[in-house]
């Protein structure tokens, strides 16, 4: 409490400070160096590097200078454009950045959660993917944690370049509930990694004898920045990220966050591939299509406005799993006037897991579109195999009912998107949750490497599994 209190109060002196500074500072004179590298460049632009609206950039214009040293004139005056374009996308925009609830739009960092690093700041590269690994086989104990210890890649241009067919990203959105700390779900996987990806790539997965490591080219494509003090100025810029993933032609897996994603997840790539054309299997405890409280979205509401923005029409989607106390009667008359399918785990108790699996697969395959989402809350499983979760509810599914069920509909199908959500570390008691997760996310590559290489039956086996050869 002390340190959260002391960060808070010099982050309150900084900003006050950066104030003060900017209403008495006197324009600094540049070094010879830099004076008659700018000779050519407008008084605008080295006004700007002389003021103090540069100390977003650098902590001193001494620094911001020696950045400057070995640059070129004309590498000098695209940083300075590059810094002014930064503060001017960071700016409030009255036509685009409206708010219910009245925000100080005179922060000149209105917009600094979601503006993009430009290029400028870096070292010039060639677009493709990134491998940070120092080895040629750098296990999970070591390194700079990355999805599977995977490449990374941080634009389309290198999603493009690389001809990626999965890019994994986080997005630590957790506003959208009571329980806080599913921020660090996409943490939590990166580190939670025991084996896959790169260094162990060769191992394929036991029951396909197929690594997807080794048929796909995969990325982990960082994280996607949330404004962390309100989930409505989130969305669009999630949907937007979401939609820019899709339209490169590479399959979105975002790892979570609360449920909240589900909705501009979806919506980003139904913007590419079209209202109607994109079907949504949800796996899940909860139907999250309530309709009530002052918040328009929440982790218990992204169906419902999916369903009122039109984005995907009730035939197209398919739930699994749901328990518990939610939905009451009303919940269920508005799912079935919807035309929405749904099997509960009351259907599975009834009539046992293998026949309700089969049931998913035909609706998906004989009765669904081309293009399918699959949205995988983890509380669908049981407690015992997911506790690290913010709702978690008793009597769910088992990590040997999810696993082939996962990896068949995404070797029977063409996925478009898939998302892990309500991963909570901070309430997770031991290894358990991170560990099933990252499983269910190689579930799913699995399958889309089996469909890659030709393999679309949605329940198959390796011979070398299932032919023992102890009967010889």
């Amino acid at each position: 409490m002390i340190s959260r209190f002391l960060w808070l109060s010099v982050s309150i002196l900084c900003a006050f400070t950066a104030a003060a500074q900017a209403q008495e500072f006197e324009p600094v004179d540049l070094p010879d160096f830099i004076d008659e590298k700018v000779e050519g460049i407008a008084d605008e632009k080295v006004d700007f590097i002389r003021g103090p609206r540069i100390f977003q950039f650098a902590g001193s214009h001494d620094i911001l200078f020696r950045r400057f040293k070995s640059k070129t004139p004309e590498e000098i005056e695209g940083y300075i454009d590059a810094m002014i374009r930064v503060q001017e996308l960071a700016a409030f925009n009255p036509e685009t950045d409206m708010a219910a609830i009245p925000l100080n739009t005179e922060d000149r960092g209105f917009n600094g959660w979601k503006t993009l690093r430009p290029k400028e700041f870096d070292t010039p590269r060639e677009d493709g993917p990134i491998n940070i690994n120092r080895y040629l086989r750098e296990g999970p104990k070591l390194g700079i944690p990355t999805f599977f210890n995977l490449p990374i890649a941080l634009t389309p241009a290198d999603l493009v370049a690389g001809e990626i067919d999965v890019a994994i990203m986080g997005i630590g959105l957790d506003m959208g509930t009571g329980f806080r700390g599913a921020a660090f779900g996409p943490r939590a996987l990166r580190t939670g990694s025991i084996y896959g990806g790169t260094g162990m790539s060769n191992l394929p997965h036991m029951h396909t004898q197929v690594s997807p490591f080794n048929e796909l080219n995969i990325v982990d494509y960082g994280d996607i920045n949330v404004d962390q003090l309100s989930t409505e100025r989130s969305l669009e810029h999630i949907r937007s990220m979401v939609r820019d993933v899709a339209a490169s032609g590479t399959i979105p897996m975002i790892v979570g966050g609360d449920h909240s994603l589900m909705y501009p997840d979806v919506a980003g790539v139904v913007d590419v591939y079209g209202a109607g054309n994109v079907g949504v299997i949800h796996f899940d405890a909860h139907y999250d299509a309530g309709d009530s409280g002052s918040h328009l979205l929440s982790h218990g509401q992204p169906v419902r406005r999916l369903f009122n923005e039109k984005l995907v029409p009730g035939k197209n989607f398919i739930q699994v799993g749901l328990r518990g106390s939610w939905p009451g009667r009303a919940g269920f008359e508005w799912m079935q006037e919807q035309g929405l399918r749904y099997h509960p785990m009351a259907e599975i108790e009834k009539d046992g897991w293998d026949a309700v699996k089969e049931r998913v697969f035909k609706e998906a395959m004989e009765d669904g579109p081309e293009h399918i989402y699959i949205s995988f809350d983890i509380d669908v499983l049981d407690p015992a195999y997911m506790p690290g979760t913010g709702t978690p509810e008793p009597g769910g599914l088992t990590t040997r009912e999810v696993f082939p069920i996962v990896r068949g509909l995404c070797a029977s199908k063409h996925i478009v998107g898939f998302e892990l959500v309500e991963l909570n570390p901070l309430v997770d008691p031991g290894y358990t949750t991170a560990q099933n997760s990252n499983r269910i996310l190689q579930e799913c590559l699995t399958g889309i490497a089996m469909r890659k290489l030709g393999i679309t039956d949605p329940n198959y086996l390796s011979p070398l599994t299932t032919e023992h050869g102890h009967d010889q």
